[in-house]
């Protein structure tokens, strides 16, 4: 059994917003919905996204690139860095994407580092009413180092 350690989520979480071209309206709908909760809350998109949050919340979004020129490697970077605490990933599965192989490793490394997920609307709903997203929370994440060969941070 791998050792076990922790990471702290603070309870003013650093939420990134992404969303395929065909959910673009539904993550904005939902998010003008959640706009209370979001407010207590740091976030984070790609591109257009980023800059149609903006607009419908009236309030600043930190925006990255554009999903097919990098945006979701960098928030995977910084999933990876710990500076992201949540992903909700309204992602299209009836339509194939481009990056498709990005898509793939964005969400494979919010499961390596054991933060909060959701792809559709109904669990975004679930995660943002839990009171534990208002809150501190210790994550326990696998101790990798038999993969990396050093010790974890």
């Amino acid at each position: 059994m791998a050792n076990l350690h922790a990471r702290t989520f603070p309870a003013r979480k650093r939420i990134a917003l992404v969303a395929h071209d065909n959910k673009k309206k539904d993550l904005i709908d939902w998010a003008f919905y959640n706009r209370a909760v979001l407010s207590r809350h740091e976030l984070y998109a790609t591109g257009t996204t980023g800059r149609l949050l903006t607009e419908a919340l009236d309030r600043p979004v930190s925006a990255l690139h554009s999903g097919p020129l990098g945006g979701d490697l960098q928030i995977g970077a910084l999933i990876a860095e710990g500076k992201i605490d949540v992903l909700i990933f309204f992602w299209d599965p009836m339509e194939a994407q481009p990056h498709d192989p990005d898509i793939k490793a964005l969400l494979r490394i919010g499961v390596v580092w054991n933060i909060l997920i959701a792809c559709d609307r109904a669990t975004a709903d679930f995660l943002l009413t839990s009171p534990l997203m208002l809150n501190e929370y210790q994550a326990i994440l696998p101790d990798y180092s038999e993969y990396t060969g050093r010790k974890m941070r």
